[in-house]
């Protein structure tokens, strides 16, 4: 997919100033889009609820994003850019405490700051990814085998216990959006409203704790792992 339509500040920065506000203005159309999708759905959603949600006339949107359609492939590259920079810290000169703990925490934040952007991704999924389809089958299938190397690479050093590193990604992307995809239902069982800054810390320790010690590690450099997990 192409580079996402999402301000990138460094590189905006360099722009003249004119560049700068378009890329100002799509952000702030995306962001509008991103919600209206979350709560409406592709179907359901419409330009002009999209240009209202983003303060803007029917007219102005049309100048930026002729289709809906555009804006929702815009909106959906968006977000995998923003979900998959993460993956970066999955190296092989990191250890595997450190990198995950950071992987699952950067993960869990984006839960907390953009939900409607996992509830976008969700609907999408789960209406047979229409439009990502191709991009999950290529690149996000690529940087899975990649990543799963990494992992393999700290199992043979004996950093981590054996285990199926694709499914560990399965496992984390799980366990970290549930608490988007499915709020009301953790809102409901724990009493709330809505979720509050405290219960994404208790969740995302509790994620943490939860993943490195299935996979034999605590969070730290090499040495750090449980005795359940010492290399072989």
């Amino acid at each position: 997919m192409n580079t996402p339509a999402a301000v990138d500040t460094k590189r905006a920065a360099g722009l003249p100033r004119k560049g700068r506000i378009r890329q100002e203005h799509e952000a702030g159309i995306l962001r509008a889009a991103e919600r209206v999708f979350a709560r409406a759905g592709f179907s359901a959603a419409t330009m002009n609820g999209i240009a209202q949600e983003a303060g803007l006339p029917k007219s102005n949107l049309h100048y930026y994003f002729r289709t809906k359609q555009a804006i929702y492939r815009a909106v959906l590259t968006n977000i995998l850019q923003l979900w998959l920079a993460p993956t970066e810290v999955i190296r092989d000169d990191r250890h595997p405490g450190d990198a995950l703990a950071h992987y699952i925490r950067a993960k869990m934040k984006l839960t907390a700051e953009r939900p409607d952007a996992s509830r976008v991704f969700a609907n999408e999924v789960l209406h047979g990814a229409p439009e990502i389809g191709g991009y999950l089958r290529r690149e996000l299938r690529a940087l899975v085998r990649d990543k799963a190397r990494v992992i393999d690479g700290w199992i043979a050093r004996g950093w981590m216990r054996p285990l199926d590193p694709v499914h560990l990604f399965f496992t984390i992307w799980a366990a970290t959006q549930t608490y988007a995809d499915f709020d009301a239902q953790v809102c409901a069982v724990l009493g709330r409203r809505q979720l509050t800054e405290a219960d994404f810390e208790r969740a995302t320790e509790h994620v943490v704790s939860l993943v490195l010690q299935g996979c034999g590690v605590m969070n730290g450099g090499p040495g750090a792992l449980l005795a359940a997990g010492s290399p072989r």
